[in-house]
């Protein structure tokens, strides 16, 4: 009996709810391929230059369009048409001069937000090891993983960047350029649950060891409500940092 191996078609109907697509129009779409992303929180290049941006009329023409390198995805050539591009992630169309950061709207829907600059991007720390040498290797929400240089490791530093901080990347060197620590006052960005798409404040943080911690916001308007950790994303501290 022969072994199956991954999918790699993906129907219409079944494609995540958070996609915004024609569900009846065809039979399939494109499968994203294994990335940065999980697929229920990316959608493929193709399909943003295709349904979303409307570059082009028809897969074949988008293909085309992201095979020249005319597409930069976090300042970087992408000539993938089946790759996941999530949250926070900048897509730059040098020929047209338009910048794009991927936001959810209030629906939980992946959206473009369109912004004048692409240099700098967001990118939440979802994890932290020390590795050899003493260096600190920070696990990012996007998949990457940045060195942070550490020349003595018996030092403090080691702990300037902590779980559930965001820090800023330069684009397209990819260095980091700017720190904003979790905390109460933060304001932050929610990526999950009823408030998503949401910024509000950070009122109290309630920790806790067998489930995941429990977080307080406040809209602008002073509404109050809580979420979990994993739905916070640090974008700064009265205004975000980058432009969203």
């Amino acid at each position: 009996m022969a072994v199956k191996g991954p999918k790699r078609h993906l129907k219409r109907l079944a494609a995540p709810a958070n996609w915004q697509i024609p569900r009846k129009v065809r039979t399939f779409t494109v499968r994203p391929a294994p990335g940065s992303h999980a697929m229920d929180k990316s959608l493929p290049l193709l399909l943003i230059i295709r349904d979303v941006l409307k570059y082009a009329d028809n897969s074949r023409e988008a293909k085309k369009i992201i095979q020249t390198g005319k597409i930069l995805i976090d300042g970087r050539k992408r000539k993938e048409y089946k790759l996941p591009v999530g949250l926070m992630d900048l897509i730059s169309v040098p020929l047209m001069n338009e910048n794009y950061v991927v936001l959810f709207d209030e629906a939980g829907r992946l959206t473009l937000n369109k912004v004048e600059n692409a240099d700098v991007k967001l990118c939440k720390i979802v994890n932290k090891t020390v590795i050899k040498g003493g260096h600190i290797q920070l696990n990012l929400h996007d998949g990457r993983n940045q060195i942070v240089t550490v020349a003595d490791a018996s030092k403090a530093e080691e702990d300037v960047y902590k779980t559930g901080d965001s820090i800023l990347l330069s684009i397209p060197e990819q260095k980091i350029a700017g720190h904003v620590q979790f905390g109460e006052n933060k304001l932050a960005y929610v990526t999950g649950g009823k408030h998503v798409g949401e910024f509000a404040k950070i009122v109290e943080i309630e920790e806790r060891k067998l489930y995941a911690d429990i977080i307080t916001l406040e809209t602008k308007d002073g509404e109050q409500f809580k979420t979990v950790k994993d739905y916070v994303f640090i974008v700064g501290d009265n205004e975000p940092v980058i432009n969203l």
